[in-house]
């Protein structure tokens, strides 16, 4: 690829004006590098023809024109205007080359910019190139031996000894082990802890994920996690077999607790609605699940924000002979449609000073990094059974516990954007919601307390396993798809930065 551009480009450079053209637009619209450049972006990013925000907005270089990726073409043809930029990543375009070019003194200019950028992270750019001595390409040269994870590897497979029902924790802790995010916090060894040896669930998942990803295949006892859960979950502690959701929700719950307890410079930063605490576990798993509650009288909206660091959905149907849902899509429809509540649940409006009928609405304000999605399959009823005594009939109460197998499909990619108190329409620049599958929980058998856990967890992007306690063997993305489905877990597929 050369360095100096294409012959178009270089024509447009020997003019400076030109240049700093390119340098204002780049400075404004693309790293915003002063106060009001946000402000000027919000009001002119749109295409002048269409109206729309993106994608692909750019820059004629030539004239002021903004243009969408087919507007910007019929604007150069008609104006024989050659170069154009990319207004999200700033690269230039050649209208006659028909192609995004590179150019050193181009991208000096850019460099520069973003240097003087405040938000600007300025060691991303701070990199030198590796000049390597004589000595360090010899041995280089004798180590020619590479790590590589192929379908064959073992490297962060292992399989889990079942201590005794004790295959909801299992499955639990493969699903962690295999959370991208959490895998990189734990493997750069980023905790401290400053608490007692022993006590601290934080340093036992990190020892956890030091034995996963050392390529041992002999498998492992989680009676130290189990010991360290009973003691701080005393509602687990037991050797009955427990709910793999339960026990997930506890498992954050300590993790969270353990962190703030043994990190004493962790301390929580409360900025606004949307604080959030700053440890590993709440910046992974914790989003904002908002509650809109209009008034029917008066229009009034009360609105606030929850955290949430998981979602139980019901599939049962909504209404006596209503359709259940048969879709992950299905059961988050319904999860944030707006809900009447009723004569019985008047609420008090503080615009008409007094109770009134009202709908409520659930809806994402902020997304996690991780969602875990829990389609609540065991239902309690009431069972009323007639007793007779001594002539006597009695009614007796008893719970029964109902498991629904309704196949319900989800799918490898999950769009968030739906669900979000603002849709993407709202926001003057697209975000990308998507979310990648990357473990699932099945249960098989008829009760929660009876039965046995499975998990399928995904190794890098295309291999897939399936995780039975202590034997790990293949699968296939269809076999995933086309199981129960317990637990989902869904892992972001871009992550964004403030």
């Amino acid at each position: 690829m050369s360095i100096v551009g294409c012959q178009h480009l270089q024509s447009y450079k020997k003019t400076s004006k030109n240049k700093n053209t390119f340098k204002w637009i780049h400075a404004v619209f693309v790293v915003n590098s002063t106060s009001k450049s946000l402000k000027t972006k919000l009001c002119n990013s749109r295409c002048r023809v269409c109206k729309k925000r993106g994608p692909f907005l750019h820059a004629c270089l030539e004239c002021v024109f903004f243009g969408c990726h087919k507007h910007i073409r019929e604007h150069a043809k008609s104006q024989k205007h050659s170069m154009s930029m990319d207004l999200t990543y700033g690269q230039m375009h050649c209208n006659q080359c028909h192609d995004y070019i590179y150019d050193s003194e181009i991208d000096a200019i850019a460099n520069d910019n973003k240097m003087k950028s405040k938000t600007c992270k300025k060691r991303l750019f701070e990199i030198d190139t590796w000049n390597p001595t004589s000595d360090e390409r010899d041995y280089l040269r004798s180590k020619t031996k590479k790590i590589c994870i192929t379908p064959d590897s073992t490297i962060g497979l292992r399989g889990l000894l079942n201590l005794g029902q004790t295959c909801f924790m299992n499955c639990i802790v493969q699903a962690l082990m295999h959370t991208p995010l959490l895998r990189d916090y734990f493997l750069t060894e980023e905790h401290n802890c400053k608490g007692m040896s022993g006590r601290c669930l934080v340093c036992e998942v990190s020892k956890l994920f030091q034995e996963f990803y050392n390529g041992t295949r002999v498998p492992l006892a989680l009676h130290e996690l189990l010991h360290l859960i009973w003691t701080h979950a005393r509602h687990l502690a037991g050797y009955e077999q427990q709910d793999a959701h339960e026990f997930f929700i506890a498992t954050l719950d300590v993790l969270h607790q353990h962190c703030l307890e043994t990190m004493p410079d962790l301390k929580p930063v409360n900025v606004g609605k949307n604080s959030r605490c700053p440890c590993i576990i709440d910046q992974i798993f914790t989003g904002g699940l908002q509650s809109d509650v209009v008034c029917q009288k008066c229009n009034g909206v009360s609105t606030t924000i929850d955290p949430i660091s998981d979602f139980s959905l019901d599939l049962g149907p909504v209404t006596v002979g209503g359709r259940p849902p048969t879709s992950l899509v299905d059961c988050l429809e319904r999860f944030t449609r707006a809900e009447h509540l009723g004569e019985n649940s008047k609420i008090m409006c503080s615009n008409c000073q007094s109770k009134q009928e009202s709908t409520k609405q659930l809806t994402m304000n902020t997304l996690p990094i991780v969602i875990s999605f829990h389609l609540k399959r065991f239902q309690h009823m009431n069972e009323v059974k007639t007793h007779t005594k001594s002539k006597q009939k009695s009614l007796i109460s008893s719970q029964m516990e109902k498991k629904i197998s309704t196949t319900i499909s989800f799918p490898e990619m999950l769009d968030m954007t739906p669900f979000m108190s603002r849709s993407k329409t709202d926001s003057p620049f697209p975000s990308d919601n998507r979310y990648s599958l990357f473990a699932v929980i099945n249960h098989i058998g008829n009760s929660i307390n009876v039965g046995h856990y499975t998990a399928y967890v995904r190794q890098l992007q295309d291999y897939w396993y399936k995780c039975d306690d202590h034997v790990i063997t293949r699968a296939t993305l269809k076999e995933v798809l086309d199981s129960e489905g317990y637990l989902l877990f869904y892992h972001k597929h871009v992550l964004d930065y403030d």
